[in-house]
């Protein structure tokens, strides 16, 4: 099978994953090469996720490299073993690779956090909310398009509404909320979008207020995904040429510790609630 000409941030990662483990070994890809029965160059192109491998060659490996962590290595098989195409794939050529990417990524998370300093989070908003700030950040996009982005993020939306559902904890600032995208009434009807959500078991909104002094320079937008295991959790982080994927681990728990500094700083779930109402109720 030749080399896939573009790999996911899925691939990427396993890949990733699976060179930390051989390089903490002090194997070198040569050697990993012929432990696993392939050259250099197919090495490389499974390390640069652009190969697959089997269940057989990982367990190989993290046998050769004294890896002992059951869970890592089992989380590393179900990445190696998921195949078929998601239905993010749908927007190819559409949505930017980053943002199928973003996709695929909820799609497997065990839990997601995010931080949303001056915007709604995406997994939260309506769709007329989506079209407003669409037309604002892209206003030369034929309506086509627009409303296929419109789609896809509903699409996502679907982590947090279906079966089984994904445990969401969004911190949200003030600001955010007060930004009255698409006009008075789309604002008013994204607030009480998020008040549902909040209603769900599965899912915790917390409220910055303006007038919390030590949230001052504390973080910024952020969401963090957590995976079958804390080796494979992944921080994205948008920038103005798209979203940035991090996973080194020191990354990891630096943006761990922000998380908690940003959630210390927060309203509590009811207080937050009853913030929110408020903010409705004065529109």
């Amino acid at each position: 099978m030749p080399p896939r000409s573009n790999p996911t941030a899925r691939h990427e990662r396993l890949g990733a994953e699976l060179r930390r483990m051989r390089e903490r070994a002090g194997v070198t890809a040569r050697a990993a090469a012929a432990l696993l029965g392939s050259n250099p160059i197919q090495m490389s192109h499974v390390e640069s996720g652009r190969s697959g491998i089997s269940e057989d060659r990982i367990r190989r490996l993290a046998a050769h490299c004294a890896c002992t962590n059951s869970a890592y290595i089992d989380a590393l098989v179900g990445m190696a073993s998921q195949r078929g195409t998601g239905w993010w794939e749908e927007y190819r050529g559409v949505v930017a690779p980053p943002g199928l990417d973003l996709a695929e990524l909820e799609q497997h998370a065990r839990r997601i956090r995010t931080v949303q300093v001056v915007h709604i989070p995406g997994l939260f908003q309506t769709e007329d909310h989506m079209r407003a700030a669409f037309r604002y950040v892209s206003p030369d996009w034929p309506e086509k398009d627009r409303e296929a982005h419109v789609s896809f993020r509903t699409r996502r939306q679907e982590i947090i509404t279906g079966e089984p559902a994904t445990p969401v904890e969004a911190v949200v600032h003030e600001a955010a909320l007060r930004i009255k995208v698409g006009g008075r009434k789309t604002a008013r009807a994204q607030l009480e979008r998020i008040l549902e959500l909040s209603d769900l078991a599965h899912v915790e909104v917390r409220v910055i207020p303006f007038e919390t002094e030590d949230f001052a320079g504390a973080g910024h937008s952020m969401l963090y995904v957590s995976g079958p295991v804390p080796q494979l959790d992944t921080v994205q982080i948008d920038t103005a040429h798209g979203g940035v994927f991090l996973d080194a681990e020191p990354r990891l728990e630096q943006y761990r510790a922000r998380f908690g500094k940003v959630v210390s700083t927060a309203l509590g779930a009811e207080p937050s609630r009853d913030f929110i109402n408020r903010i409705v109720h004065e529109m």
